[in-house]
């Protein structure tokens, strides 16, 4: 056991997974390229038993307080952290570049202090001054929030021996670096050293710790994989800066769902979470126009309405064809046109097709399929949904509609808008009076029986719909009236 290897070692710099010989793509991760060599390993030696610092006890004996969440004050976050931060706890929150995560946490370290705690932040890629702006603007000064800008891992660390804080915010983890260790900061033995240094400190001390990660191009968080594995929390910090709807999903979470999503708000005045974000996703008109239909979609465990618009035209000067897709999965819009020609009698293929959804929000589930199908056909046919009508289901290639899950929360969500028909798979079997005696249900078994429905429902009502939300949560300004959210 202590014979020490004679050739060199060498590491993945993607996950950071060891070989004694060089390889070309990485066992673990499958990147080609990333294997480069770091000299001989370490000598390996013999593990004797040592003494412990606590005792096992029986699990009987133990208290579940010490786990037991602490809200954060931002409800949206606590949504998807499972009731808050729990003490002695790590969360790696990963985002693209101006996404608002520095923001975010400015709220969360705010809130923190606010409720009797103590916060410090530990920002490696702004100065204090450039973050007392931001504090100033958002409106988040307080005498327990503590500022610091080191990229050190001592110096953090001595930070948090004179501070005592109850909350950790290091903004990144990228930028920290060990002075024990050869190499820049960002790399994987770095990453991996100062990460492990970090979530020992916390456990030792319950200070609730909130890592920010960088991502890649490819939207994977930069580093290690092992990264993802040492943390309690992964969140995903998502949004397109040309609008200003924010999300954070979970996707892995010790203590609570894992499939959680929260929805956010980015203005001017800071970040608020939106706990009724679905009339972000509805267009708010007083006539039905056609190639519009609505899906409801599970975020989690969270229901949202989203509209679906669809636009077709003859191409010009009988070219090819454009089909153009935007928050849609284009594969399954792809599948549904063809679907639709096949099956529904729809001449699809000489017509150019742009589909997109309204607000931003993606709808690439299988649900959405039937309400695809039916915006694809009312866009055709120029006749218009009812905008009270919504759609469920998934499509196969045969044209047969499908089964979806959480059936009962999408229809109560849609009745609670305002919805007051429903187009479901035939074969589901439901009491739908007694879940949602709001709204009326229409089961549909093929395609081509959903289209001939809502073709004969469209000749019956043409109203508008006029979506109303409860009232926002989570921001010191809110807005009086719901409808400024359009």
């Amino acid at each position: 056991m202590t014979k020490a290897a004679s050739r060199a070692a060498y590491h993945c710099t993607e996950c950071g997974a060891t070989s004694l010989r060089w390889v070309g793509r990485c066992g673990e991760c499958q990147a080609w390229g990333t294997v480069v060599e770091t000299g001989t390993p370490a000598t390996t030696r013999p593990v004797t038993a040592r003494p412990v610092g606590t005792p096992a006890r029986p699990i009987g004996e133990l208290s579940p307080d010490d786990a037991k969440a602490r809200e954060t004050g931002v409800g949206e976050l606590d949504r998807v952290l499972g009731g808050g931060l729990v003490p002695g706890s790590v969360v790696l929150l990963a985002g693209e570049p101006g996404v608002g995560k520095s923001t975010l946490l400015l709220e969360v370290a705010y809130r923190f202090a606010s409720g009797g705690g103590r916060a410090l932040v530990v920002t490696g890629e702004e100065s204090t001054a450039q973050v007392r702006l931001r504090a100033e603007r958002t409106n988040c000064v307080h005498d327990d929030l503590f500022l610091a800008a080191e990229n050190d891992l001592g110096a953090l660390l001595t930070h948090v021996d004179a501070v005592q804080p109850g909350l950790l915010v290091v903004d990144s983890v990228q930028t920290i670096a060990s002075d024990s260790l050869d190499g820049a900061a960002g790399g994987v033995p770095q990453i991996r050293a100062v990460t492990a240094a970090l979530i020992g400190i916390a456990k030792a001390r319950g200070i609730a710790t909130v890592l920010v990660g960088h991502v890649t191009k490819d939207g994977g968080i930069a580093g290690p994989r092992v990264l993802e594995h040492l943390v309690d929390v992964v969140l995903h910090f998502e949004g397109d800066r040309h609008t200003s709807l924010r999300l954070v999903r979970a996707t892995k979470n010790r203590y609570g769902a894992s499939d959680e999503l929260g929805c956010f708000e980015m203005r001017e005045d800071g970040i608020v979470g939106l706990p009724d974000p679905s009339g972000l996703f509805l267009s708010d008109r007083l006539v039905a126009v056609d190639g519009t239909c609505v899906a409801v979609t599970v975020e989690g465990r969270r229901a949202m309405v989203t509209e679906v618009q669809a636009l077709v035209t003859r191409p010009a000067h009988g070219g090819t064809p454009r089909r153009a897709v935007s928050d849609l999965d284009s594969a399954r819009v792809s599948m549904l046109l063809a679907v639709l020609t096949r099956h529904g009698q729809l001449p699809m293929s000489d017509l150019e097709v742009y589909a997109a959804t309204v607000g931003g929000m993606a709808a690439d589930e299988p649900a959405a399929d039937l309400a695809i199908a039916l915006a694809l056909a009312s866009a055709v046919r120029e006749v218009p949904i009812p905008a009270t009508v919504c759609a469920i289901g998934e499509v196969s290639l045969s044209g047969d509609v499908r089964r979806v899950p959480a059936l009962e929360r999408r229809l109560s969500e849609a009745a609670r808008l305002g919805f007051r028909t429903a187009f479901v798979p035939s074969a589901h079997i439901l009491d739908t009076t007694s879940v949602t005696p709001a709204i009326t249900v229409i089961p549909v078994g093929t395609i081509t029986e959903a289209i001939t429905k809502a073709m004969k429902l469209a000749h019956d009502d043409h109203g508008g719909r006029r979506v109303t939300l409860r009232p926002l949560d989570g921001g010191r300004k809110p807005r009086s009236d719901p409808r400024d959210l359009f």
